[in-house]
């Protein structure tokens, strides 16, 4: 992989030569998704697809600018709340036969200013900024025209053989003195999650590309997603090698959660009796119980304006095995009150919540979860938004989530000593 190196005379002449340029990065995202439809937006670890490659953009002190190209007002909504600006692609390159160079070419006509395009693809969410800064600097401080990503595999290649009879014979190996994978250095492949053009590159259509060079990944952060069955690996993945902001994930000690609409549904019943009810799901009563063996305090809190009785509230407390706030006036004020009293910060918090009053609240807690319903305004402050809906098991993907960030923070210290010949 290329490092950071001393600048000879030549490259502070390249680098100063690109001191007034324009680098934008480009995510295409066509809404026609054949393998898994709108799998762009579609969560992955509790953040849609596109966000993991937006946040990377976005944190890269070295871009100018963020873009989505889509034709699908849905994609755009997500880009727009993951703060990325969005170009909307015309119905010529909108087809299922056009081609990334086409779109990116008109990406180019409608904003003359940028220099170098940064195509980056969606389906990469174990993207880091710093990749994004060093594959750049090789154009900006090396002098590169083109520069694409690459992982290295250890895979013997044979020849395809039709149904004449003929045999396979290797394409890359000997039989006779078949390498073992720690004797042999592999093959690089394109990997698929970047590639970085100078402006005059593009214009000619690809067919000069001047002075080529690729940035080769490590192979756990190359993740492949075409179909169905790549999703749950690219998940765990994602958990353990993905970016998740400039804040590392902590050891999260406090859960505040909303009662209604959140661990349950938001709707009220009534018996023939006349009874109040409510509906719970007990996977999210246990969640609960799997907080608090991991030593995480969980608080359930119901605001001025909660539809759920404290007689009903009580019950859920008591079920749950957990202490309730009950009709908080002020969330926020809440909140803090509660961290002065155990020494905590908001990043010690994890919040799950969904209604007007726990807005500050997600945006200032450490973690911040929202059921799949919940108004938009909370979606942009949450930085998880659940598969599961409200009081049917979003409370226990969100509990997962918060211990799988725990699992995380104690398995980084290992990343260093992954063995990198058998990964």
């Amino acid at each position: 992989m290329e490092s950071n190196m001393k600048s000879t005379p030549s490259q502070s002449k390249v680098s100063s030569s690109f001191k007034n340029t324009h680098r934008a990065a480009l995510i295409l995202a066509r809404g026609g998704s054949k393998g898994i439809p709108l799998k762009n937006i579609k969560i992955l670890a509790g953040v849609p697809l596109i966000g993991w490659v937006v946040r990377a953009a976005l944190n890269s002190e070295l871009l100018d600018s963020v873009w989505v190209s889509t034709d699908h007002d849905e994609i755009e909504r997500v880009a727009n709340l993951w703060g990325a600006q969005v170009i909307r692609r015309s119905p010529e390159v909108s087809r299922d036969s056009s081609s990334s160079l086409e779109t990116i070419q008109e990406f180019l006509r409608l904003r003359p200013e940028v220099d170098i395009v940064c195509h980056i693809q969606a389906t990469s969410p174990c993207l880091h900024p710093y990749h994004i800064n060093e594959a750049l600097k090789m154009i900006t401080d090396k002098g590169y025209d083109y520069v694409f990503s690459v992982v290295r595999r250890h895979q013997f290649r044979w020849s395809e053989v039709n149904k004449d009879g003929k045999n396979t014979i290797p394409l890359n190996i000997n039989l006779a003195k078949r390498p073992r994978r720690q004797d042999w250095a592999g093959e690089l492949f394109e990997n698929g999650s970047f590639y970085f053009y100078k402006r005059e590159i593009l214009e000619n259509g690809l067919q000069q590309c001047g002075r080529i060079a690729y940035y080769e990944m490590l192979p756990e952060h190359s993740v492949d997603i075409d179909v169905d069955i790549d999703w749950p690996v690219a998940e765990e993945r994602v958990l353990r090698f993905g970016y998740f902001g400039q804040n590392k994930p902590a050891h999260f000690r406090l859960l505040l959660c909303s009662v209604s609409g959140c661990l349950t549904d938001g709707q009220m019943y009534t018996s023939a009796s006349g009874e109040e009810l409510v509906s719970t799901n007990t996977r999210d009563l246990t969640a609960i119980g799997m907080l608090q063996r991991e030593k995480t305090e969980v608080i359930l809190m119901s605001s001025s304006d909660d539809p759920v009785s404290r007689t009903l509230a009580e019950k859920l407390s008591q079920q749950a095995g957990c202490t309730l706030r009950y009709m908080v006036e002020h969330k926020q004020a809440e909140v803090e009150c509660l961290l002065k009293d155990r020494g905590l910060q908001w990043e010690d918090v994890a919040y799950f919540g969904t209604d007007t009053q726990d807005l500050d609240c997600l945006l200032k807690a450490g973690l911040s979860g929202v059921p799949p319903d919940a108004p938009v305004a909370a979606m942009i402050a949450a930085k998880y938004t659940c598969h599961s809906p409200s009081g049917r098991g979003a409370l226990r993907e969100f509990a997962q989530h918060i211990l799988l960030l725990k699992k995380k923070v104690t398995s980084e210290m290992y990343e260093d000593c992954i063995d990198r010949k058998n990964f």
